[in-house]
């Protein structure tokens, strides 16, 4: 039996699937954490959360590596950590840092450090010759107006530290640039208390079907699990309305989809760990979007172990302790699974979702998840505000998105005005 340290969560399904992991592997964690209740509240309703299936709790500052590097040394002492893990985007360099000062297995924290934010990775891949989008990363409103027009529009505008498409915005022209830098800069702390770096990413708008490339990287190799494909919608914005795998592309296209991902892995040095990252397959070829060191969010990882047996949250668990880990497919008896997401479009209550009953009742359907009546509801701007979704299953193809789509359309959340 391991026992592992986790740094801070997510509170979706992630919150859930590495405690599960660590528990079916016959390991124990202690869960690490600045606010036990940013977690407890958002448990649901007459079930213990899984973080409190933790042998301890233990609370510290985990935005001041100042003060926290000392702590995790003086628990280590005392409780004994085999690997040090998290699933939250915000503390993957914390966590690479930790490891690194308790000699625990994982990725260099630089490699971390730059993969998490999008101005550093862009300017290493651009170097070690990985295809990407024309860029500039700008400090302030003056060198971005400037850059916008030397690189031209249609441009993208991002944040170089956030996560879930928050605030990555399509710009057509200088009014709209203007309008997403300021919503931009009006966000000057995330989620988790960090402030924000100012800088921003101009990036030119890539065209054609998106992607993503899920890897395990052990012993200094990456391993290609699969590769994902992407619908999206919300514009201007870019929220994740669906996935599926495996991705209905031509050999040679995955082929060259797997070989950018592999080279971007590579060249940042992350040569252990979970990865999902993300490439446009352009017809000028691959160009990539952006290198995530942890397992793809979305429930990605679920349609990956019903169709292939392959959990990826067991590998990240795996690599956290140095140990290689177990990537050999099964026959499950699916050759494809996909997910939609309802995308509110409004704000409002929802007093309730019509054609449920018949969704849950189809054929093919993995999953449906739901809110209860009375949630409140807001229109998406990013991959934090779904409504639900639905995950199904093709058994003879790839024809598990157009499935799932059709269920989707079946769904009719009734959504009043508060």
């Amino acid at each position: 039996m391991a026992h592992l340290l986790m740094v801070e969560s997510w509170v979706g399904s992630m919150s859930r699937l590495l405690p599960r992991a660590i528990r079916e592997e016959g390991h124990e964690f202690t869960f690490l954490t600045r606010d036990l209740h940013h977690y407890l509240r958002s448990a649901p309703e007459g079930t213990a959360h899984p973080l409190l299936a933790a042998r301890h709790v233990l609370t510290a500052d985990t935005n001041d590596d100042e003060t926290l590097l000392p702590f995790v040394q003086r628990a280590h002492d005392s409780l004994r950590f085999d690997g040090v893990l998290t699933s939250c985007d915000y503390y993957l360099p914390t966590a690479a840092r930790i490891a690194g000062r308790l000699g625990l297995p994982g990725p260099a924290p630089e490699a971390v450090e730059n993969a998490c934010r999008k101005d550093a990775t862009r300017r290493i891949l651009a170097e070690a010759g990985v295809p990407g989008p024309r860029f500039a990363v700008c400090g302030d409103w003056a060198e971005t107006a400037a850059a916008a027009r030397d690189l031209g529009y249609p441009l993208v505008l991002k944040p170089v530290d956030l996560c879930a498409g928050m605030f990555v915005r399509r710009v057509d022209d200088e009014p709209a640039l203007a309008h997403a830098y300021r919503a931009l800069a009006g966000f000057p702390v995330n989620a988790r208390g960090q402030r924000r770096s100012p800088a921003v990413l101009l990036e030119e708008l890539l065209e054609g079907p998106e992607v993503s490339v899920e890897t395990v990287a052990h012993g200094g190799t990456a391993h290609v699990v699969g590769v994902t494909d992407k619908s999206v919608g919300g514009a201007p914005a870019f929220i994740e309305t669906g996935h599926m795998f495996p991705a209905a592309l031509p050999p040679a296209d995955t082929e060259a989809a797997e070989r950018t991902a592999l080279h971007a892995l590579k060249a940042l040095g992350l040569d252990s760990g979970v990865a999902h990252t993300e490439i446009k397959l352009t017809p000028g070829g691959p160009r990539l979007v952006e290198v995530n060191p942890r397992p793809a969010g979305n429930r990605i990882t679920e349609l990956i172990r019903h169709v292939t047996g392959i959990d990826l949250a067991a590998a990240c668990v795996a690599v956290a302790l140095g140990r290689a880990p177990d990537l050999r497919p099964a026959d499950t008896g699916l050759t494809s699974a996909a997910i939609a997401f309802l995308v509110p479009d409004g704000d409002g209550v929802l007093e309730a979702v019509d054609g449920v009953g018949e969704v849950r009742d189809a054929a093919g359907v993995l999953e449906v998840r739901l809110p209860e009546p009375g949630t409140a509801v807001r229109a998406a701007a990013s991959n934090n505000e779904y409504l639900g979704h639905i995950m199904a299953g093709d058994t003879g193809g790839l024809g598990a998105r157009d499935r799932v789509e059709t269920l989707l359309a079946g769904l009719r959340p009734r959504v009043v005005a508060r």
